[in-house]
């Protein structure tokens, strides 16, 4: 019995870009629908839909997570129409208890980061 590798997709796969600026090409291979996408697989389909080098796909995906981080650490919300949008909750401290003692521990409140899909996003999901 053979150990069969999981196959490397996206998201994307098998639709057609909707991006102004693109030609209309298919995203993606339509057979593996479900697989989970990773940064390098963002990076590759940012340098394929934007005619960019790889390194510079790499920087701008870079640079989006890198401000998307910095806006929530700094306490603001990112709002991307028709995507979603990012913002941080706050969890107050509670008191939990340890599953093995039983005994009483604290918990201290956190900030926790949300995201919430847009209308477009929603749509596009349940097409």
């Amino acid at each position: 019995m053979s150990r069969q590798e999981p196959q490397k997709s996206s998201i994307f796969q098998g639709q057609v870009c909707g991006f102004s600026s693109c030609k209309g090409h298919t995203i993606f291979n339509s057979n593996s629908l479900g697989v989970p996408v990773n940064k390098q697989d963002l990076i590759n389909e940012v340098a394929k839909v934007a005619d960019l080098p790889k390194n510079k796909a790499q920087e701008a995906v870079e640079a989006i997570f890198e401000s998307i981080k910095l806006t929530l650490k700094s306490g603001g919300e990112v709002r991307l129409v028709g995507f979603g949008t990012f913002t941080v909750s706050k969890r107050a401290a509670t008191t939990g208890r340890n599953p093995r003692t039983g005994e009483a521990i604290k918990i201290p409140e956190s900030k926790q980061p949300k995201f919430k899909a847009g209308k477009e996003l929603k749509d596009a999901v349940n097409d």
